[in-house]
């Protein structure tokens, strides 16, 4: 549960879980931001989770840093998040121009690059959050066989739809973007659509994706 609340600038609150990311306390965060949400509290704005933090922005015109952090205090989670939610499958193309940091990881790791790919084919990913960039998935628990660090330099440019590897974390770039994440494939799927009001973001917190490994012709399929 929350174990320090405190005031973030002039009209946030900041909910802290403690220094662990793990799926239990990501969980309690994400039960937190549901209940929070569904609720519709007056003067709340805006919500933001993390690995284990959640932010909620308030109007100091309508209501306080001591009103809001009240409520969240006496806050009965009437909606509990079920761990066990949608699996949604990743096509992923691993081939010629799409893995950028082959050779780096394989030297890194010191393991072939075609082990690295079957460890990470081979399990599933736990959404903790999306960010960064719109709809961007953070997702965990990356093997710890394929655990390396952020590029020292990152690239201007990461394109669109690339597969990234950092510490216990993977995501998929939703957008190209600069990024320091190590690149080993691309997805030819639309992750995040902006013209989707509803449902913009094909992944969200909690869901749960499995990587599938796919040919260039069948990426080039699926695209067009």
């Amino acid at each position: 549960m929350i174990k320090n609340i405190l005031n973030l600038g002039d009209a946030a609150v900041y909910c802290d879980f403690g220094k662990d990311v793990n799926q239990e306390i990501n969980i309690n965060v994400i039960n937190y931001f549901q209940n929070i949400k569904d609720k519709k509290i007056e003067g709340i704005t805006n919500i933001t989770p993390s690995y284990n933090k959640l932010i909620v922005s308030f109007d100091l015109e309508i209501t306080s840093y001591s009103k809001v952090k009240k409520i969240i205090e006496n806050l009965e989670l009437e909606k509990k998040f079920e761990k066990e939610n949608k699996l949604i499958e990743i096509p992923v193309c691993c081939e010629k121009d799409f893995k950028l940091d082959n050779d780096r990881l394989e030297k890194k790791l010191g393991i072939t690059y075609d082990k690295i790919l079957e460890i990470f084919f081979s399990k599933e990913y736990f959404c903790y959050m999306t960010g960064f960039i719109a709809g961007m998935p953070f997702l965990g628990d990356v093997s710890e066989k394929l655990r390396a660090e952020r590029l020292k330099t990152p690239r201007v440019k990461v394109p669109k739809g690339s597969i990234g590897l950092t510490e216990q974390f993977c995501n998929i770039y939703t957008y190209e973007s600069p990024g320091g994440w190590n690149i080993i494939g691309n997805t030819p799927l639309e992750i995040f659509n902006k013209e989707n009001l509803i449902e913009p973001a094909l992944i969200n917190p909690g869901d749960k994706v499995r990587f599938n490994r796919i040919t260039q012709e069948e990426y080039d399929k699926i695209k067009r």
